[in-house]
């Protein structure tokens, strides 16, 4: 992953926010957001699971559809939370620097 890539999910996130800030009947994320936590939430639950039975399934291409999938719509989850991705990776990066090191089989 570069720094592209990542900026695009910050021009991602700024989409959605402004979706959600200037709500059109032909935004599926202001309709979406519109519909509901429980329904946020639910599109969400539907998505990781699709995600997995992809990953089982053994396609790739449909295992990349889902994730996006998944991200897109937790990315929605986040912002209608009032919380952003950002926050997320910071508490990955604390996760990260304060949990002692797993050893795996090629650390013995």
């Amino acid at each position: 992953m570069n720094n592209s890539d990542l900026s695009f999910l910050a021009t991602l996130e700024a989409v959605i926010r402004d979706r959600l800030d200037n709500p059109d009947s032909s935004s599926y994320t202001a309709s979406l957001a519109a519909s509901g936590d429980q329904r946020i939430a639910q599109k969400v639950g539907e998505e990781a699971v699709e995600l997995a039975l992809a990953a089982v399934a053994g396609n790739q291409s449909e295992v990349i559809d889902e994730a996006a999938d998944l991200v897109y719509h937790m990315l929605v989850l986040l912002q209608t939370q009032d919380l952003d991705l950002a926050q997320v990776v910071a508490r990955l990066r604390d996760r990260h620097s304060t949990r002692p090191k797993e050893r795996g089989c090629g650390d013995q």
